[in-house]
């Protein structure tokens, strides 16, 4: 039993249950600010030195990580407080529910150009032509993709390897979000971010699946649609990970996603995935409340895991 990590996963996700992100000196931002200049420093347009970035920004902050882990493993409390800060800090779950909330919230009002200034903190998509169909669509989309990214896959590593998979984890995801997209700069040299990015979400964009299936029903939805969706349509998206989170969630609600995506220059046609209408205003608060329910129960998963695993000596 390892009663202090499992605390601090707790404590932790309790934290961001109530608090949401830190609002300031957010750890993961510092990350991203210290990492940035030295992507800009060391850039070349192949995939060799876009791996090397990769290697020493991550491995940076593992052997922090690794070295609080080792420093607190006599210190229960310590490591408990510890663990639930970090927790908190890589987390991202109700930030994420109230960027859709937000969104219902324009779109209710009937206010697009809010909506569409607002899709920036969802999505990466061109709003700029965006109407209210799109724009809902859009705002699931990422609250069910995100929904593995910004909670169930901290939470699995964090139940995995305690205080260096939580702080691993998030300096992968960051990476990625910061150059592994497709671009002419980021082409080769982003290569090695996004594909260890797509190894790290792999167990958890399909633990995500799973359980949207096993919640569906506490928030009115489907576990069988969500199941069929998500084994037909899954595998049709172009990403290896969030095509499951979001087949899964497209069937819970017995909605309709994928179409036309607009990432600045560049346009994606997306496969279409689940057998509903296209989603509309009321969906964008099922998908929270669906979303908030998977992240609870992975939560809830990672305490249980750690508290069954057996002490590190």
């Amino acid at each position: 039993m390892d009663l202090p990590t499992a605390a601090g996963l707790a404590l932790g996700s309790l934290a961001d249950a109530a608090l949401g992100d830190p609002r300031r000196r957010h750890p993961v931002a510092g990350f991203g600010q210290a990492a940035a200049p030295l992507e800009r420093r060391v850039w070349r347009d192949d995939r060799a030195t876009g791996a090397a970035y990769w290697a020493v920004c991550v491995g940076t902050v593992t052997a922090l990580g690794t070295a609080a882990d080792r420093s607190t493993r006599s210190r229960p409390l310590t490591r408990a407080a510890l663990t639930a800060l970090v927790t908190w800090s890589v987390l991202g779950g109700t930030s994420l529910g109230r960027a859709g909330t937000t969104m219902a919230g324009h779109l209710t009002a009937d206010d697009l150009p809010a909506a569409r200034a607002h899709l920036s903190s969802l999505a990466g998509r061109d709003p700029s032509s965006l109407g209210e169909a799109e724009l809902v669509r859009a705002t699931v989309e990422s609250v069910a993709e995100n929904t593995s990214d910004a909670a169930v896959a901290p939470l699995v590593w964090g139940a995995v390897a305690g205080l260096p998979g939580l702080v691993a984890y998030r300096a992968v995801n960051t990476l990625d979000a910061m150059v592994g997209y497709r671009s002419d700069r980021y082409l080769r040299f982003g290569w090695a971010s996004a594909r260890a990015d797509d190894v790290a979400n792999w167990l958890p964009a399909r633990l995500t699946a799973a359980l949207t299936v096993a919640v569906a029903p506490l928030v009115g939805g489907s576990a069988g649609g969500a199941l069929r969706i998500w084994r037909r349509d899954g595998a049709a998206h172009p990403s290896p990970n969030s095509g499951r989170c979001e087949a899964a969630a497209a069937g819970a609600l017995g909605i309709r996603l994928g179409g036309r995506n607009v990432y600045g220059t560049r346009v994606e046609e997306r496969p279409t995935m689940g057998d509903g209408a296209p989603p509309v205003r009321a969906d964008v608060a099922r998908a929270v409340a669906l979303s908030r329910a998977v992240w609870t129960a992975s939560a809830a998963l990672a305490v249980l895991t750690r508290l069954l695993a057996r002490p590190r000596r």
